[in-house]
């Protein structure tokens, strides 16, 4: 049997699951055992294959909007990412008992939109068009009161309505050091502009980006263990990137590693989006530990002990 060639692993942390995203998984659980299967979700209750798939086993459905779900008594979930005001309003209309998986970061984004909105701002979204944190948000206010911007291109391009003050939000999920080129630019156009009292950046993506900015530049090659429709894992792919680490790949599990894609490295950096299970990270530590004598190891560069609750409904007395 051919001797294997040595591989030094070096696990990011943190990675992995945050705190909204181990509330919003829980949230469809304890719905589950309280309520009994059936439990509606409207639209992936985070972003990943693995968990979705898992939930669908004890009995969760997920839906993309309201209309999907017949007339129904069982729980409708709504997931982390948050909703538009529009969705709430449908399911009291209908009737139905909903329980909200908004994560509490996101929902802050939402009331710094609604408190900015009343005292007569002009509000800029910092964000990717389509992601459902963003339709969440712009949703939150009456259509063509928040004006989206993904790039520094379109600060330049930017035409306010009138001559109401400015202010901006942003994603939770973006690339720290991206937010950070489009909130200068803003500042340079707008030097009145208001930020929020404290970053909108969650966190989790902080820390995860952090870990990664670290061990990309010490390794020949990094896997971002998550799904291609998560923001922060496809945020976190491009950080190694930049941070010196040209191979930098994601994968959603260790069935999907193209083998070829890491021939000849000596070091391999891992880490997780913060919606990846840490089972998928061992999966794919195991997988290499059969093509590799490995050695593993863990680069702290922060510590997390944040937790949400969940709702009062699913609280146990």
């Amino acid at each position: 049997m051919a001797k294997k060639s040595p591989l030094e692993i070096l696990l990011c942390a943190p990675r992995g699951f945050c705190a909204g995203v181990d509330r919003a998984i829980q949230i469809v659980e304890l719905a589950l055992e309280k309520y009994g299967a059936p439990v509606y979700v409207r639209h992936e209750i985070v972003h990943n294959k693995y968990v979705v798939d898992g939930l669908k086993k004890k009995g969760a459905i997920f839906v993309e909007e309201l209309d999907e779900i017949p007339e129904t008594d069982a729980p409708v979930i709504f997931s982390a990412h948050g909703v538009a005001k529009s969705v709430p309003k449908e399911a009291k209309h209908r009737n139905m008992f909903f329980l909200d998986a908004t994560c509490p970061l996101v929902s802050k984004v939402h009331v710094e939109a609604q408190r900015h909105h009343e005292t007569d701002f002009e509000i800029i979204l910092i964000g990717h068009a389509g992601h459902p944190e963003v339709v969440g948000t712009m949703g939150q206010l009456p259509d063509g009161a928040i004006s989206l911007i993904e790039t520094v291109d379109d600060v330049a391009r930017f035409v306010p309505k009138g001559d109401k003050k400015l202010a901006f939000v942003t994603q939770t999920t973006l690339s720290v050091d991206d937010t950070a080129a489009i909130v200068e630019a803003l500042r340079a156009r707008f030097p009145d502009i208001s930020a929020p009292h404290k970053e909108d950046i969650c966190y989790a993506t902080t820390n995860r980006q952090e870990a990664v900015k670290v061990v990309a530049p010490l390794v020949d090659a990094v896997i971002v263990v998550g799904a291609p429709n998560s923001s922060n894992s496809m945020r976190l792919v491009e950080v190694a990137e930049r941070a010196g680490c040209p191979k930098s790949l994601l994968v959603q599990r260790a069935s999907e590693i193209n083998w070829g894609d890491f021939s000849g490295i000596k070091s391999l950096g891992i880490t997780a989006g913060a919606s990846a299970p840490e089972e998928l990270v061992d999966e794919i530590i195991e997988a290499f530990g059969e093509r590799y004598d490995i050695s593993v190891s863990a680069k702290v560069t922060a510590t997390e002990n944040i937790a949400f609750n969940v709702p009062r409904e699913l609280r146990t007395a």
